[in-house]
């Protein structure tokens, strides 16, 4: 009896928790299918002005350029980051020494200085490269990420060293036991670290807002941003633009959801 009693307990706070995570985006779906004002009311079934929206946000934002440069920065991003910080990773791991361990763990320590404090030191560098207002300047301060290397060198750990001893043994440079025995291995970790760096990039807010000045640059959440801080905001076409930037990784995330828990368990071994 108890047992049962727990477990009905264990799923009334898992379906709680559930509900707490899809009813935003229930809403945003829902409110983008309604006036302004039933949404400031608290209307919360579907009504009938998504076409009436959909025109609105059309008609104020150039959606292919947005997505494009949206998609561009998320998508070259994700690719560099994992390239970069997983080779960083590999490195700290496999050829490890008193020195490189000073390094990773200064690296660690720099994780507690918060952005806010890099931004001016990163506008100043960027602005006087001439790379302000350029796709440049949205990929260069997120390649080498600390936490992403921290998570690959972790991972790293769990991965079989005999694997590495025979491709040496049959004559495999360390670039060859990278590409072909290294990275089919620990696909799981990479699939865990796409979508997280994925959506950092998708969902990246304030670094845009200062690195990209002109409206074709724009991405999608500085679109919506600019809608919802207008003098009076259309809240339908806010939502019609939430869902909008909400569907890519809404999207990347079920592709690879599987793989990210795999990922996941296996960076905390």
């Amino acid at each position: 009896m108890i047992r049962h009693l727990g477990r009905a307990a264990t799923y009334a706070g898992l379906s709680a928790a559930a509900f707490v995570s899809v009813f935003p985006f229930w809403w945003m779906v829902v409110g983008m299918t309604n006036t302004s004002a039933d949404i400031t009311r608290g209307r919360s079934g579907f009504g009938s002005a998504l076409g009436q929206n959909l025109a609105a946000f059309m008609g104020q934002v150039d959606l292919p350029r947005v997505l494009f440069n949206s998609g561009l920065i998320a998508v070259l991003g994700t690719v560099f980051t994992l390239a970069v910080s997983s080779l960083a990773g590999y490195g700290f791991e496999m050829f490890r020494s008193r020195r490189k361990e000073r390094v990773f763990a200064a690296l660690l320590l720099m994780l507690s200085i918060p952005f806010a404090a890099l931004m001016i030191p990163l506008f100043l560098m960027f602005a006087r490269m001439g790379l302000m207002n350029t796709y440049a300047a949205m990929l260069l301060p997120g390649i080498a990420s600390i936490f992403i290397i921290f998570y690959f060198r972790q991972s790293t750990r769990a991965f079989p060293h005999e694997l590495r001893d025979a491709a040496r043994i049959d004559g495999l440079k360390e670039w060859q036991i990278f590409l072909h025995i290294y990275m089919p291995v620990m696909k799981s970790t990479y699939a865990a670290a796409t979508i997280i760096v994925f959506m950092a990039n998708w969902n990246a807010y304030l670094w845009p807002l200062i690195v990209l000045q002109t409206n074709d640059m724009r991405t999608i959440q500085l679109v919506v941003s600019s809608l919802v801080s207008a003098y009076s905001p259309d809240f339908g076409v806010v939502m019609v633009g939430a869902v909008i930037a909400t569907l890519p990784t809404v999207l990347v995330f079920f592709l690879l959801q599987r793989s990210f828990v795999q990922g996941i368990l296996g960076g905390v071994k």
